[in-house]
């Protein structure tokens, strides 16, 4: 037995529509947006959930709204805040044109690149968040190591909260939702960007975590 995980990335924001790094800046969702919340809680709507949490960014908060308003089986109605669950922090770089950024970037790489998914796919997730803090001149942007521990804890807060056999929502964010596919072996999900309103399903026990299904904007569950 396990506790099934559905993790969900958030709806367009007027950043991802702009092509800007967006991190733990607060950029509403556009109509597309609020759209890609209620698809998702279409293709969920006949599961319940025992368990319904977001980041603690408003996106997110929203995006898991429209979900749980599309729900018909008793779920939850308003989504706990889990800030474990947020974006990758990139520091100086929240709010710079996506282009800006990697430009800025392969100064840092031997090895060139034109996307942050681009330096995902060539050199790994851990070393594409260590680049982006090497190349913050405040260091403020997140490492490897301090995302992994708070994306951990959440793991082991959602264990503590729930049983064998629960359905949860987590409501997260296109890089945190890629790093946990990295994490747990799969290389080749995390080089690749994750759709608005996709699903991750992941099977939680108390020794283990699988993923069982990445960026799923298709199926009805």
């Amino acid at each position: 037995m396990s506790i099934n995980l559905y993790i969900v990335r958030h709806g367009e924001t007027y950043f991802n529509f702009l092509h800007r790094f967006q991190g733990w800046s607060d950029a509403p969702l556009t109509e597309r947006g609020i759209q890609h919340g209620l698809d998702a809680g279409l293709r969920l709507a006949n599961l319940h959930f025992d368990g319904a949490y977001s980041s603690d960014l408003t996106r997110a908060v929203h995006t898991a709204r429209y979900i749980l308003q599309n729900n018909t089986v008793d779920s939850p109605l308003e989504p706990t805040q889990l800030p474990d669950f947020r974006e990758q922090f990139f520091g100086s770089f929240e709010g710079i044109d996506s282009e800006v950024v990697s430009t800025t970037l392969n100064a840092f790489k031997n090895e060139p690149f034109e996307s942050y998914s681009e330096l995902i796919m060539n050199y790994g997730m851990p070393d594409a968040m260590d680049t982006l803090h090497l190349a913050d001149p405040f260091s403020f942007a997140e490492t490897d190591d301090k995302w992994t521990q708070r994306v951990q804890h959440g793991f082991a807060d959602i264990r503590d909260r729930h049983n064998d056999g629960d359905n949860v929502l987590i409501v997260s964010h296109g890089t945190t939702i890629r790093g946990i596919a990295e994490k747990l072996g799969h290389h080749d999900f995390a080089s690749t960007p994750v759709t608005n309103g996709a699903v991750m399903q992941i099977e939680l026990t108390p020794d283990s975590t699988t993923l069982t299904n990445f960026n799923d904007n298709t199926t009805i569950f």
